[in-house]
């Protein structure tokens, strides 16, 4: 179970994985070395599974960000999957789901063209509903 020294650590972490363990330490109460022996003890117990970089998608040249929730047309989703499999360029997260939908796929594009002729090639194997997103709040 985690405490709430542990709670604290994790969001500081999710803002800032790059930061000093003495910085992180100061942050939530502990010395260094303390912080450090608990970020170790989190990432051995499999809370912390990985650390990562944010990216700015737009100033990479895709500015289209795009969510689909997708609906497939049998109890066969292979063809899909393999599909998707083969748009790593746009594809940024496939989630199985309940609810609304089979899927909700997570996609960003250079252009509306681009997105308009995924969206072609998506339609052979599964339907989709399209939310545009406008911004990040």
């Amino acid at each position: 179970m985690l405490d709430h020294t542990d709670r604290r650590i994790l969001e500081e972490l999710s803002q800032n994985s790059r930061i000093t363990m003495k910085e992180l330490g100061g942050k939530v109460h502990l010395t260094g070395q303390a912080a450090a022996s608990r970020v170790v003890k989190l990432e051995d117990n499999g809370v912390i599974e990985g650390y990562t970089i944010k990216v700015n998608e737009e100033k990479l040249g895709y500015p289209v960000h795009v969510m689909l929730n997708i609906y497939t047309k049998n109890t066969h989703h292979q063809p899909y999957l393999s599909f998707i499999k083969t748009q790593d360029e746009y594809v940024i997260n496939n989630y199985k789901i309940s609810g609304d939908g089979c899927y909700l796929l997570e996609c960003k594009f250079p252009s509306n063209e681009t997105l308009d002729q995924f969206l072609i090639d998506l339609n052979r194997h599964v339907n989709y509903k399209l939310t545009v997103i406008i911004n990040k709040l």
